[in-house]
């Protein structure tokens, strides 16, 4: 996922989803707006609208920190999940905490083909955006997490 994603509101995204819709209708390509939410999900590099809107969540205004037992959606080392928080505990740094999540379903973490290596519970330090301070080499926090939307 992109970096800006929690910065944008649910109702800008909304927006967007809309202004795509109707652009796409004047060009004579009808979609639904649920089909226009999922083009603005993967716009912004989200796996889908659910994925996006519970990050986005996590900045619109309503943010609380995450607690055991939240359920939460996000993307470890580039990979998509949804899980439970099962720990938290603070930081030295104030507003950073160190979490462990337990995956609903093991994601793989290695992205070369030719082998596998499948976490279900992970531990990592997440600022208070839920965004962790350490990045893959390209440059993406290594984790990425926030509230799913219910």
């Amino acid at each position: 996922m992109t970096d800006p994603i929690p910065q944008l509101r649910i109702d800008a995204l909304k927006s967007q989803a809309r202004a795509l819709r109707e652009s796409l209708a004047r060009d004579g390509t009808p979609i639904s707006h649920s089909q226009a939410l999922e083009r603005v999900a993967h716009a912004h590099g989200a796996r889908d609208w659910n994925t996006l809107s519970a990050l986005a969540r996590r900045t619109d205004g309503n943010r609380r920190p995450l607690a055991v037992g939240d359920r939460v959606v996000g993307r470890y080392l580039g990979q998509p999940f949804t899980g439970v928080v099962h720990d938290v505990q603070p930081a030295a740094q104030p507003g950073d905490m160190r979490v462990t999540l337990h995956f609903d379903d093991p994601v793989d973490v290695v992205t070369f083909p030719a082998f596998s290596n499948w976490r279900q519970r992970v531990s990592a330090l997440i600022d208070d955006h839920g965004r962790s301070p350490h990045r893959t080499s390209d440059g993406v926090p290594q984790m990425i997490v926030g509230h799913l939307a219910v």
